[in-house]
This record gives C-alpha cells, structure tokens and sequence, in this order.
C-alpha cells in the first residue's frame, strides 16, 4: 500500500484543529463569565489536545485516506 502523504497530513491537521476547537470550548464551558477564564491555561490543554491527536492519527491512521494500491509495475522493480 501506498501513501497519499499530502492527502493524509490535510486531513491529520483538520481532525487536530476540530480537536483543538471541541477542546477549547468545553475548557471554557457554557456559563463562564469573559473575565473569569484562564485563557493560557484553556489555550494549554488544547494544544496538548491537538499534539495527541496528531500522534494518534500517525498511530492509527486515519480512515478518511483510503489507502492506495501500488501499481503492478512498482512491485516488479
């Protein structure tokens, strides 16, 4: 099998960014005042979030990127 390297990294950063994004709004939750959030540390855990689902996509692959097959003429070199 083969690889769509830039298929898979497109899809890598926007299953991260949607992690980063879910995981950012429930830090804040729903009735948190403006002044009263910690941003940095809001900010913090989210990275933390998209850092780990990057290193589970390179883990486990992602299903979106179907996997290619090589051609025939690849296998006989």
């Amino acid at each position: 099998m083969k690889w769509n390297i830039k298929k898979f990294l497109i899809a890598m950063a926007i299953r991260a960014v949607r992690t980063f994004a879910q995981t950012f709004v429930a830090f804040i939750g729903v009735g948190a005042a403006f002044d009263e959030v910690n941003w940095v540390k809001a900010l913090s855990v989210s990275g933390v979030s998209f850092l780990l689902s990057c290193l589970t996509s390179l883990a486990t692959g992602l299903p979106e990127v179907e996997d290619t097959e090589i051609p025939k003429e690849e296998l006989e070199d």
